[in-house]
């Protein structure tokens, strides 16, 4: 499998599983053309509540580990869920509180970036 297919393969993987547990406003910010960035993709989303971006960064993890045989190389922010990051180095997974999100408005941050908004 080319790194190509194993980042669409884990980006699909990480939609799916943010969309099994009813994540919102999700969008892979395409970061490859701009220089120096921390990873190739992101994948944003929002949850309404802790419990919910727990649940969402949980499920991210568990349909990976158990689907793809991934494991994170770091997460961050489990302890209060306000907002979670769950970095697979080439792909990191930004879970928001809404108002979180707002506040930090990384899409705005890595403007550059080409933005691919998902369909729920």
């Amino acid at each position: 499998m080319s790194k190509n297919t194993e980042k669409e393969a884990l980006i699909a993987k990480i939609v799916d599983a943010i969309q099994d547990t009813k994540g919102e406003d999700i969008k892979i910010l395409d970061l490859t053309k701009i220089e120096n960035s921390v990873a190739d993709y992101f994948v944003i989303c929002s949850g309404n509540s802790n419990t919910q971006v727990s649940s969402i960064a949980g499920n991210v993890e568990k349909k990976v580990r158990n689907e793809l045989q991934d494991r994170p190389w770091h997460v961050e922010g489990s302890e209060n869920a306000m907002w979670v990051l769950v970095d697979y180095i080439s792909v990191v997974v930004h879970v928001f509180q809404k108002h979180i999100r707002e506040y930090y408005d990384i899409e705005e941050l890595w403007g550059d970036a080409k933005v691919i908004t998902v369909e729920n």
